[in-house]
């Protein structure tokens, strides 16, 4: 029976007239992602690298996102053939692939995620979610259709090569990682240094130079502004640990330390 797939991350950001704002979501629980889903938010990142979340986890995420006008994007933890395989196969339709510092490595990441003999992708269509089981009509002809891919760069190196790394065709977004960026600058820490920031800004553009969508990583509000200011299509501003970490602090401040601090006054 034939069956449409849901629009991909480079078709929500070709369609918008403004930048688009989303958040990780990297406690891998699905109620979380659903809540997260439900909040307005145009994108979720779903991250595999930095945290525990396995590929159950990931499929009941994008199975409970996909009730929601949200674009769920999966950051694999590396530019590896056989987990991006996996991943697109429980229906991913749009990748982060981390680490991106050459041509050849964005490169990889395009064949990962490509049939032969446009790429390495192993063919398993009619056991995966990805095709709907073979419900989605001539999936294997244009699952390339279906995914979209974000290459992150994250290193002095992918600085360097940015404007080679987002000219690969098939590379559809360039994500900057300021966090990783400013380690490999020495810089451990310092994300808003003005070096790391000035880094970020030649990501920026490099990719508008080869018309691709670039975006960032910023928690701070005031720095998540400023790239939008300074032309990031796409920003991540915040995380579900993080979010839960400072409210939960905040609830501490207030109800445990305050009336402490007011007890051991008397």
């Amino acid at each position: 029976m034939p069956l449409r797939l849901t629009p991909t991350f480079r078709a929500a950001l070709a369609a918008s007239d403004r930048p688009l704002a989303g958040m990780w979501v990297c406690s891998g629980n699905a109620t979380i992602t659903e809540v997260a889903a439900g909040s307005g938010l145009d994108w979720l990142l779903l991250d595999m690298e930095h945290s525990a979340t396995s590929l159950e986890a990931v499929l009941t995420q994008l199975q409970v996102a996909a009730a929601y006008p949200v674009t769920p994007v999966v950051r694999v933890p590396w530019n590896d053939p056989v987990m991006i395989k996996r991943v697109l196969d429980l229906g991913a339709q749009n990748l982060i692939v981390p680490m991106i510092s050459t041509a050849d490595e964005a490169r990889a990441a395009v064949a990962a995620t490509r049939y032969p003999p446009q790429g390495v992708r192993g063919v398993g269509s009619a056991l995966a979610r990805s095709a709907r089981w073979n419900r989605v009509d001539d999936y294997l002809a244009d699952a390339a259709e279906h995914v979209s891919l974000t290459v992150q760069i994250e290193t002095t190196t992918g600085v360097d090569n940015a404007a080679e790394i987002a000219a690969v065709e098939g590379v559809d977004a360039v994500f900057v990682g300021p966090s990783d960026l400013s380690a490999s600058m020495s810089l451990l820490g310092q994300q808003s240094h003005p070096d790391v920031v000035a880094a970020v800004h030649r990501v920026f553009q490099a990719a508008r130079d080869a018309g691709t969508p670039v975006g960032v990583n910023a928690f701070d509000p005031a720095v998540a502004e400023a790239y939008l200011d300074a032309g990031a299509d796409f920003v991540a501003v915040g995380a579900d640990v993080a979010l839960l970490a400072r409210a939960s602090e905040a609830l501490a401040a207030r109800f445990v330390t305050a009336r402490t601090e007011q007890r051991d006054s008397y």
